[in-house]
């Protein structure tokens, strides 16, 4: 899962994404209510779910979700905000936003408020994720194969759960790279491939080969 968070309290910032990474997210961090604009603008189908500010440079998140809700974006936004004023909370949620917090918060509460927002119906998944016989469990972070736990790095089950989102589908590197990569990173340009094949090695073993390389394109994972 991707998470876009707008944060300009660059201490509060770099928590939340500590705290999210450790979780499995993979979290891209703008501090600027223009920039990110153009960031979910640009970029509307990289992202789970957008954790926004409410009180930002250049432009606050109330404008912010009204102009994702103008232009059909329909990701799951969570807005932190300040203020605990009912007409506040009102007007955020008549301007799209899906959910509020008010700051201070526990992390606890946020990791459960993004748990519920990517349940709802429009991104729902289902609690259990199978494809053949494997089966993932989002919540529990567990993956089993043939009834069978597989050991996943953090990077590992989120490869694997991207393909089992997409099954029968060819994922090109690119978009793995967008989804499951910040978009600071900085690495070597095969880093998927090495995830993969460690992803491959781990999921197969003795049993029937299921990860497919599409070859100058990307994987796919057959049902």
């Amino acid at each position: 899962m991707k998470i876009l968070l707008v944060e300009d309290e660059q201490k509060l910032a770099q928590a939340l994404s500590k705290g999210l990474t450790h979780e499995g997210y993979t979290v891209d961090t703008i501090d600027d209510g223009k920039k990110a604009l153009t960031r979910i603008q640009l970029h509307r189908s990289d992202y789970d779910v957008i954790i926004l500010d409410l009180m930002l440079p250049t432009m606050d998140g109330y404008e912010i979700c009204k102009e994702v809700r103008a232009a059909n974006i329909t990701t799951p936004i969570l807005v932190l905000t300040a203020r605990a004023e009912t007409d506040t909370k009102v007007q955020l949620l008549l301007a799209g936003a899906d959910d509020y917090l008010v700051k201070p918060f526990s992390f606890a509460e946020l990791s459960a408020r993004l748990k519920a927002l990517m349940r709802r119906p429009n991104e729902k998944l289902p609690e259990t994720l199978r494809v053949g016989d494997i089966e993932l469990n989002p919540g529990e972070r567990k993956v089993s194969r043939g009834g069978k736990e597989v050991p996943l790095t953090l990077k590992e089950f989120g490869l694997l759960e991207y393909f089992m989102r997409h099954p029968n589908q060819v994922v090109n590197r690119e978009d793995l790279l967008s989804h499951l990569w910040d978009f600071n990173y900085v690495g070597f340009s095969n880093v998927v491939d090495v995830h993969v094949k460690n992803l491959r090695r781990k999921l197969e073993g003795e049993g029937t080969a299921i990860l497919e390389t599409v070859r100058g394109i990307g994987y796919r994972l057959a049902e």
